[in-house]
């Protein structure tokens, strides 16, 4: 038979561990592991500890299922990994326990919820690619050289007092960027190269 084993992670916004610590005892964990955290995406070497220790059979328990999991992917992805190891997860806030059926009706649940978000982010970046390519742009990056900045290139470039390099380091660009800009304004028509001296 398994052991449970808790896991507890504090903000350095919260004052102490105990409330999880209390509630995982009483839950009967085996022994608690306690990671205290700044960020989102902090290194969690109790963690790490945790999951090394787990074995087939063992389950790990939260107080709450964000203590685990920094976004519904991220938990989901967590999850998964547990149960191809043969470890069960439960969660005391949210009652989920995926060795019962309802609890991993619950996991079923998430994760199809997190591949339905997944889908729907590929289909809108699918679709605005799609329009983008309608409207005569391939996406990327909006140009560097655009409005006012565009008027004042194409301005300097007219006066022939300047090379298009020294447009380029009054703009804040490249040479390269001045010579894309002028031609895109221009309908592509060939903007002759000027001496850099």
């Amino acid at each position: 038979m398994g052991h449970d084993f808790g896991y507890a992670r504090v903000s350095t916004g919260e004052q102490d561990a105990r409330l999880q610590h209390d509630a995982l005892t009483k839950a009967g964990c085996y022994r608690i592991f306690t990671d205290t955290a700044s960020g989102s995406l902090e290194s969690r070497p109790e963690l790490d500890k945790l999951l090394d220790q787990l074995r087939p059979g063992d389950t790990l328990v939260v107080w709450r299922l964000d203590r685990l999991g920094r976004s519904i992917r991220h938990l989901i992805d967590q999850l998964a990994g547990l149960q191809d190891r043969g470890v069960e997860f439960r969660s005391l806030q949210e009652n989920i326990d995926t060795s019962s059926s309802g609890g991993r009706l619950v996991f079923h649940i998430f994760a199809s919820l997190a591949e339905f978000e997944r889908d729907l982010i590929r289909e809108r970046t699918n679709a605005g690619l799609e329009a983008a390519r309608a409207r005569g742009r391939v996406g990327g990056r909006p140009p560097l050289l655009s409005g006012d900045k565009l008027r004042t290139a194409r301005q300097l470039y007219e006066q022939k007092d300047m090379t298009v390099a020294q447009i380029g380091e009054i703009l804040g660009v490249s040479r390269t960027t001045v010579y894309r800009a002028l031609r895109r304004d221009a309908g592509a028509t060939p903007i002759s190269r000027r001496r850099s001296s």
